[in-house]
């Protein structure tokens, strides 16, 4: 099956994000890593949107690794990752719990809407850049007072997975995407 390059793109992306300690591979101390820089980027969130955050991401980790890790050298490299976005049915239950949790987290007033600073903060924790996470957010198209409903997220993190999806908004992300 041929993926658009956008998701190829998508591939690349995610994984320089989560070689969070820049060593070439994936590995379960990127995940603590980037665990703790989103958590600690809600400082509103309550005690338990950080578990279930950290939660997620051990989840991500461990889903990763039993699907991808094919030589169990607890490192995922480059080409045992592409599976993830590629083959996103092996992927969908710890995506869901993912995005689920970070909207949670971005969400710390409960009121279903998440406030750009607030998103932005999320964002840049993950390691997106600055101009790629203002255009994801105005791609998301924020009411007048420039927030977005939690479900609109959590749609599109699920979307950004999928490899047949093609000029969606959180190609935003990518930075030869955003332009």
């Amino acid at each position: 099956m041929s993926h658009p390059q956008a998701a190829l793109s998508r591939v690349d992306l995610v994984f320089r994000l989560f070689d969070a300690n820049a060593s070439g591979a994936i590995e379960a101390n990127d995940f603590e890593i980037m665990a703790r820089r989103v958590v600690e980027a809600a400082p509103q969130s309550d005690a338990a949107a950080k578990e279930a955050m950290t939660a997620a991401f051990h989840r991500y980790w461990k889903t990763l690794a039993e699907e991808l890790d094919d030589d169990r050298n607890g490192r995922i490299n480059r080409e045992e990752f592409e599976d993830s976005v590629l083959s996103p049915e092996r992927f969908e239950a710890t995506i869901d719990e993912f995005a689920r949790s970070l909207a949670r987290l971005g969400d710390p007033d409960g009121d279903g809407l998440i406030e750009r600073h607030v998103f932005t903060a999320l964002m840049s924790a993950i390691g997106f850049e600055q101009q790629n996470i203002d255009a994801l957010f105005d791609a998301l198209e924020p009411d007048p007072d420039d927030r977005i409903p939690v479900s609109t997220w959590v749609s599109s993190i699920q979307e950004f997975y999928r490899p047949d999806a093609a000029g969606i908004p959180g190609d935003r992300l990518v930075p030869s995407v955003a332009g």
